[in-house]
């Protein structure tokens, strides 16, 4: 899967722009993402593409429409050095895999060709041959992103209705 990479404190706002918060659904949220940081990004990224930060990705506000357009693009996940508390947990909320892993970050390029095992944590650079090892979630957490978000897990389960 094709990299896009970017630096340091990767806000929410950059993420999805706060004048798109009021879309009609996920489709729409999409197509905006990135766009103030990338223009070209919701119109080149494809369903199962990986997104690449450096540290405290998706800092800012709390809204999950953040990580809510990154996984409506079709992005397989995000890998970054270090996410922000509220965009850690909502990305899990809503199904959607992320890896703290400093060490891969160094090692991928834009444009490079990666391949992310989530039950290992195994992360492989198929470009360059290199792997990268980054702490693997919980199967709790694992049954979550399966389950495509807390709700519909908590549902399957039968807790929520």
């Amino acid at each position: 899967m094709k990299v896009y990479k970017y630096g340091d404190n990767v806000d929410t706002d950059v993420i999805i722009p706060a004048r798109y918060l009021n879309a009609p659904d996920e489709k729409s949220l999409a197509s905006h993402c990135m766009e103030d940081i990338d223009a070209s990004f919701a119109s080149t990224v494809e369903p199962g593409d990986i997104v690449v930060g450096g540290s405290n990705f998706g800092c800012g506000s709390s809204r999950e429409h953040a990580p809510l357009a990154l996984k409506a693009c079709g992005v397989q996940c995000v890998i970054a050095e270090s996410f922000a508390r509220i965009f850690y947990r909502n990305a899990i909320n809503i199904g959607f895999p992320i890896l703290e892993c400093p060490d891969a970050v160094g090692g991928i390029s834009n444009g490079d060709q990666i391949s992310v095992d989530f039950k290992t944590g195994m992360i492989i650079n198929e470009t360059t041959g290199k792997r990268f090892q980054a702490a693997p979630f919980p199967e709790f957490v694992n049954g979550i992103i399966a389950s495509g978000g807390l709700l519909a897990s908590l549902k399957a389960r039968g807790v929520a209705k």
